[in-house]
């Protein structure tokens, strides 16, 4: 009997491992450990959301995102040990202008330094072009030199991408370069059907995969279009599922009557509206900020979906064209240049210069001569000169500032470029913690080398970014880290309306930056601009590594970023009405 129930026990146990084998035998392939492309490691996770982070791990496979959370299950090909650090969504610059600095340098190091992994072009658009507007482009080109051979926006698109760029890349369409195609520079109005074409270009630029369409309206010859043609335009970007986003009338002397602009606009557009680099421009004018936080406000509560972005300094930067009327612009450089050579039409220059009430957005009045840093210059000879103020130049010249002006742009054959110093560092502040506001640079994504040294360069080129998390965050405390983050990267996704980017989550294109938050910090200055920040180590964009120990790796990692009525998506094309989309507030 014992031994008869032994058996019993070694049949039922060989039974039991049989059964076992069976299962494991049968067991689903994908029981075995995971395997992902990286895992980050053991870092403090904000996700974009704005909520407190935590620890955790990123999974990336291919170009996607692949799990966020407290543990990643498995292995990964490459790991990465991020203790410590922060780990957050790739940040967005809402207001870039690498449209040259790509085409000879792909790597947007002065931005990928920073954690940027998508550059939004905007105010003016490489396209639509004319063969005139090529031959232009062509001739005004300073230090930076390349072949126009594209037409359109979308060409210009495709090329950045087949050139091989590391960040990822989109573009408005400009109402301004839509003016210009149809209607060349001077000073007319679009009749019927020469605006019936500006809205088929903007259309065709949208459905090329443009965001939406944007302005630059102190500028020449933009300036000369009046609120029914933006309207018109801000409706069929609307119709195409993209944003009006606007370089205002005014940022100073007429600041609240631009800002109502840009509200009606999107009122009777129905399309949302953002405003490029919020400020208040000129210590006149340093008070009104209250009054334009009010109008937004105002506006955002009665439901116009109106947001803004702003960089993260005192001065601003643009040329010497904002020093001077209009009129004296007309029809181009080249005749602004021409015109300048004559006495007579000099002194009525200088008389607008100084008028103390000017219908124009006199920035050079605001500013001051020793308010004026010149930055840029085309013609060798003047390259010294950068550095040094307008009123340093007027007095080793011993000419007035409104002349010296003047012979800069005929001597240089360019607009000149200059820095302005017009805010006050409390509004900045301000602006920084206001929650419907993101970050643009409003500058190149240049590197300190190479043809990039022949010129100088306003800071935010090199720290507009790092700038939010070591000032503003760290050491003045104005916001917390994770809504700083959210500002950088969900706040301006969601406000492009794009799919699956701007946060850390499971699906979403792997864009991820990992930094610390203890010492990351920007290093340019106005007297040393090209100099890198530091304390962002590394960079992911699609999943490819572009920033690995704070090294550029130099991989294509970037891509177009289209809108959504891009003709090659299945759902692409635009609508009947701004109202059969779905957009966020």
């Amino acid at each position: 009997m014992r031994f008869h129930a032994m058996t019993l026990e070694v049949r039922r146990a060989v039974g039991v491992m049989a059964l076992t084998i069976a299962a494991l035998a049968s067991a689903p392939v994908d029981a075995a450990p995971e395997r992902h492309d990286v895992i980050i490691r053991d870092g403090l996770i904000y996700d974009g959301s704005g909520k407190a982070p935590y620890r955790g791990d990123v999974t990336i496979d291919g170009d996607r995102i692949a799990y966020v959370g407290r543990h990643a299950p498995g292995h990964g090909r490459t790991e990465i040990d991020v203790h410590g650090k922060a780990v957050a969504p790739g940040f967005v610059n809402m207001l870039a202008h690498p449209e040259e600095s790509l085409l000879v340098d792909g790597r947007a190091l002065s931005d990928l330094r920073q954690g940027v992994t998508l550059e939004v072009m905007g105010e003016l658009s490489m396209g639509p072009l004319t063969p005139a507007m090529k031959d232009e482009m062509v001739r005004e080109q300073g230090d930076v030199h390349y072949a126009v051979d594209w037409t359109t926006l979308g060409e210009y698109l495709e090329k950045l991408e087949r050139k091989g760029i590391s960040p990822n890349v989109a573009s408005f369409v400009s109402a301004g370069t839509v003016r210009t195609n149809v209607l060349g520079e001077d000073d007319v109005q679009p009749s019927p059907e020469q605006l019936r074409q500006m809205r088929k270009l903007v259309r065709q630029a949208m459905e090329e995969g443009a965001l939406g369409v944007t302005t630059a309206l102190i500028y020449n010859p933009f300036t000369y279009a009046k609120t029914p043609e933006l309207i018109a335009l801000a409706d069929e970007s609307g119709k195409c599922g993209g944003m009006y986003i606007a370089h205002m009338r005014s940022e100073g002397d007429h600041l609240v009557e631009a800002v109502q602009e840009t509200i009606d606009i999107a009122k009777a557009s129905g399309a949302p509206a953002e405003i490029y680099h919020l400020k208040a421009a000129g210590q006149v004018n340093w008070g009104k900020l209250d009054t334009v936080i009010g109008q937004v406000e105002a506006a955002r509560a009665a439901g116009v979906r109106i947001t803004a972005d702003m960089y993260t300094y005192t001065a601003g930067a643009t040329g010497l064209d904002v020093a001077m009327p209009p009129w004296v612009q007309e029809g181009g450089l080249d005749k602004w240049i021409e015109r300048l050579k004559d006495r007579a039409v000099r002194a009525r220059v200088v008389a607008d210069m100084r008028d103390p009430s000017p219908s124009w957005e006199n920035i050079l009045q605001r500013a001051g001569p020793k308010g004026a840093l010149l930055l840029e210059f085309k013609n060798p000879r003047l390259k010294p000169l950068a550095g040094k103020t307008l009123d340093e130049v007027a007095k080793m010249r011993g000419v007035t500032p409104e002349e010296a002006a003047m012979d800069l742009v005929v001597e240089d054959g360019s607009r000149v470029g200059v820095a302005y110093f017009l805010m006050s560092e409390d509004n900045v502040r301000r602006e920084v913690a206001l929650p419907w506001v993101s970050f643009g640079s409003d500058a190149d994504a240049p590197a300190p080398e190479g043809v990039f040294l022949q010129s100088s360069e306003h800071p935010r080129a090199y720290g507009n970014f790092v700038r939010v998390l070591a000032k503003y965050v760290r050491d003045d405390k104005v916001i917390t880290l994770q809504e700083a983050i959210r500002k950088l990267s969900a706040l301006p996704a969601q406000n492009l309306s794009l799919k699956s980017r701007g946060m850390l989550r499971d699906g979403y294109f792997a864009d991820v930056v990992v930094f610390d938050p203890n010492t990351v910090q920007d290093h340019a200055t106005y007297e040393s601009p090209h100099q890198l920040a530091t304390g962002v180590d590394d960079v992911w964009i699609n999943g490819k590594q572009a920033l690995r120990d704070g090294e550029a790796t130099g991989l294509p990692s970037g891509r177009v970023v289209r809108g959504r009525s891009w003709s090659g998506q299945p759902d692409g094309g635009c609508r009947a009405d701004s109202r059969q989309w779905t957009w966020i507030h």
